[in-house]
Order: C-alpha cells, then structure tokens, then sequence
C-alpha cells in the first residue's frame, strides 16, 4: 500500500502566526508567505510560488480562486476560509478540524472553500458555472 505524501502548505499573510505555529505544533508542514517571501509579494506571485513549489494555499483572499480559475490550473490546491470568527484560534481549530478530511482531494488538485458549518470541494482546475 502506498502512503499519501506528506502535504506542504504556504499560509497566506491574511492567515495569523499564531494559527501557523498552532497547526505546525500540531505535525502540520506549514508555513507562511512572509518566511519565504517579501511582504509586497502579489497574489499572481504566491499563487506560482505555491505552484512550483507544490504547497497547498491556505488564504482568507477570494482573489487565488479567480486566478486559479482564470489560469485553467490544476495546481495549486488552495483552501480559502470563509469563518464568522476570525480570531487565530478559531481558525486554527477549523482547519485542524477539516484538513484530514479533505487531504486526498488537495493531493489530487482542488479549490476548498472552508465555512464554519461547510465544506465544499471542487476539483482543479476550475471552470465555470
């Protein structure tokens, strides 16, 4: 039987330090834009730095599924949050709740739209309606 590999994630600058020290305390193999890139980095940038570094995007942006869409890709996959509570707790529990949940359909290619009752998972890349 073959394992999964392990999935990479790149936190977007919308997502707290607090949430990514949390979830990476907790085995998950994030880390944010601002570790990696400058700070001015545009969402076109992220979205192909993701992309050729294969990490899975976690953003709070509505702008990296328009691009995915618009660009026809099938990487990278990207989780966007869509939370009443925002506060970095909230987020980390969200996400540590729905990530093993939804990690074959992020190593296959998909945009994940995370709310706080819903979750919806459409595969890569996008079209539309």
């Amino acid at each position: 039987m073959l394992l999964e590999p392990k999935l990479r994630y790149l936190a977007d600058m919308n997502i707290s330090p607090k949430t990514v020290a949390a979830l990476r305390q907790r085995g998950v193999d994030v880390i944010r834009v601002s570790s990696l890139l400058p700070v001015d980095t545009s969402d076109e940038a992220i979205l192909d730095f993701a992309r050729k570094m294969d990490m899975v995007l976690i953003s709070q942006d509505l702008d990296f599924s328009s691009l995915l869409a618009v660009r026809g890709y099938e990487r990278p996959s990207l989780i966007t949050l869509r939370l009443f509570q925002t506060d970095p707790d909230a987020v980390t529990e969200r996400l540590w709740q729905v990530i093993p949940t939804i990690e074959a359909a992020l190593s296959r290619g998909c945009a994940v739209t995370v709310q706080d009752t819903v979750v919806r998972v459409r595969p890569l890349p996008l079209m539309d309606p």
